[in-house]
């Protein structure tokens, strides 16, 4: 029994001469305030990596809920650009390659004794009068001049490289930079040397990526097809590649027949010297005949 109370007496005095060291308290409080600052730096990069991923949610969701109203947004048909489409008419037509003689006749434009091609619609009054025009699609104004031949013009530029072109206008009420939505009123109509005969009118171009297109072929229609009709266009233009290779093999029968009327040409000389040399031997022969007949009588 003593000797196992000895040896309490001599742990408890070891824990105690331990403790009674002076080094070991502020050992212990190192410690600890180590393990707490530890804990603290891990809890908020926890809580900041947690913010990021819920950020980025609350990102991804509204790009999602973007793309859907992208998608969700409604399509606009080509407009005419005028407010009152009952008492325009259009006096001037877009020239097409296709046409038939008299419509490309009457889709020149004639300027400074010049005939150019149309590459629009002429859109007038029955009467004459002044009238607004209007935007045919919403979009941006990227240009707003006065000029000296055509008038003040307006562009608008759409979306996919689509514009569309005012020009002849008397008078702008909208500048550079202007948002404006479909059938917004952006000047009137007048006169312009470029196009007298049309009188008081407005000039109005379709252009997808600066190709000129018949606005008459897409008025209360998607501008979508205007992208399709574009891409033939230009697809039709890279066609015509083929005709050529054809020309040229004809060219030598061209030729050949450009040189049969020279030969023919040629034998008919020699034919008609022939005969100029018969007639001549023909009338030496004669004089000859009447010479030899005056020595007779003589």
């Amino acid at each position: 029994m003593r000797e196992e109370e000895k040896k309490r007496t001599s742990k408890i005095t070891k824990v105690q001469q331990f403790f009674r060291k002076r080094w070991v308290f502020p050992a212990i409080y190192l410690v600890s305030a180590a393990v707490v600052l530890t804990a603290v730096l891990w809890y908020q990069a926890v809580s900041k990596d947690v913010k990021d991923q819920l950020s980025d949610g609350n990102q991804t969701g509204q790009e999602q809920r973007d793309d859907a109203v992208e998608v969700g947004k409604p399509i606009e048909n080509v407009a005419m650009p005028v407010q009152n489409s009952d008492n325009v008419s259009v006096v001037k037509k877009f020239y097409e390659a296709d046409a038939d003689q008299k419509e490309k006749e009457a889709a020149l434009v004639n300027y400074n004794n010049t005939y150019t091609l149309s590459k629009g619609i002429d859109l007038a009054d029955k009467d004459g009068k002044v009238f607004d025009v209007t935007a045919a699609l919403s979009g941006t104004v990227v240009q707003a001049k006065k000029d000296p031949v055509l008038g003040h013009v307006v562009e608008i530029e759409h979306e996919d490289g689509l514009s569309t072109v005012y020009q002849s206008l008397s008078q702008v009420s909208v500048k550079e930079g202007d948002e404006v939505k479909q059938n917004d009123v952006i000047g009137a109509s007048g006169k312009n040397l470029y196009g007298a005969e049309s009188g008081n009118h407005v000039h109005f171009e379709i252009r997808m990526e600066g190709l000129a297109l018949n606005p008459l072929s897409f008025i209360d229609k998607p501008v979508s097809t205007i992208e399709k009709a574009a891409q033939e266009v230009t697809e039709q233009a890279k066609e015509p590649a083929q005709p050529k290779t054809e020309e040229k093999t004809k060219e030598p029968a061209a030729e050949d027949k450009a040189k049969e009327p020279a030969g023919e040409k040629s034998e008919e000389k020699s034919d008609e010297k022939g005969k100029s040399s018969d007639q001549e031997k023909s009338s030496d022969s004669s004089k000859d005949s009447s010479q030899s007949e005056e020595t007779k009588q003589s």
